[in-house]
């Protein structure tokens, strides 16, 4: 059996221990968590207590990769549970993790779907397409849409305003085209840009003919 050599506070964690096993680094844990385990230096460790730590080990393991991720970029938090699981992060401590990180207010959905929002109308998205981006990163579609337009009204952007301007800005750079190619290509530019609908589909044929 697994022998337990260490516990000492962390000094660069406060409210951390780091635990040592058969004279090796184990894990940095908090140390909250051990104290209903009644961890005894020098003393063996019963299977279900080392299964234990390894379970908080494998939570902190998922929440300090979250983390990184997190500091590269904001993550919606099903988009960020994806990547922690597909790095072979059990999916148990995972969740776990990325519990914690929301209660802690690190991982908000509205708050990240309302920035992504803001941030990609202002370069030319348009709603169907921000929101087909924030479902795809697993964000809910109710919270996907007010937060779309929520940042169309902050950001005083009105969709068929943009719409036109994409569109007559694409039409010139079309204009040698015969007509029904002309109209098939600008429609399917609107459509990627995030611009659809009946009123598109006029806008088209108004600047095509």
């Amino acid at each position: 059996m697994s022998t337990l050599t260490d516990i000492a506070p962390d000094p660069r964690q406060p409210g951390y221990r780091l635990v040592e096993v058969d004279r090796g680094r184990f894990a940095s844990l908090p140390a909250d968590a051990l104290e209903s385990l009644s961890l005894r230096v020098g003393a063996e460790l019963a299977p279900a207590v080392l299964e234990r730590l390894r379970e908080l080990a494998d939570v902190e393991a998922a929440q300090r990769a979250a983390l990184r991720a997190l500091a590269r970029r904001a993550h919606a938090r099903r988009d960020l549970e994806r990547r922690l699981t597909k790095k072979q992060h059990p999916p148990a401590a995972v969740t776990t993790a990325l519990e914690r990180l929301a209660a802690r207010g690190l991982l908000d959905d509205r708050r990240f779907a309302e920035q992504y929002a803001a941030v990609r109308a202002t370069r030319g998205k348009g709603p169907a397409r921000i929101i087909s981006d924030l479902l795809a990163q697993g964000v809910e579609r109710g919270v996907a849409e007010v937060a779309v337009g929520r940042a169309l009204e902050e950001e005083g952007i009105d969709p068929q305003v943009e719409a036109r301007a994409a569109a007559a800005k694409r039409a010139r750079q079309l204009g040698g085209l015969p007509p029904p190619l002309r109209r098939r290509r600008l429609l399917a530019f609107l459509v990627r840009r995030g611009y659809s609908g009946p009123q598109v589909k006029e806008l088209v044929r108004e600047l095509c003919g």
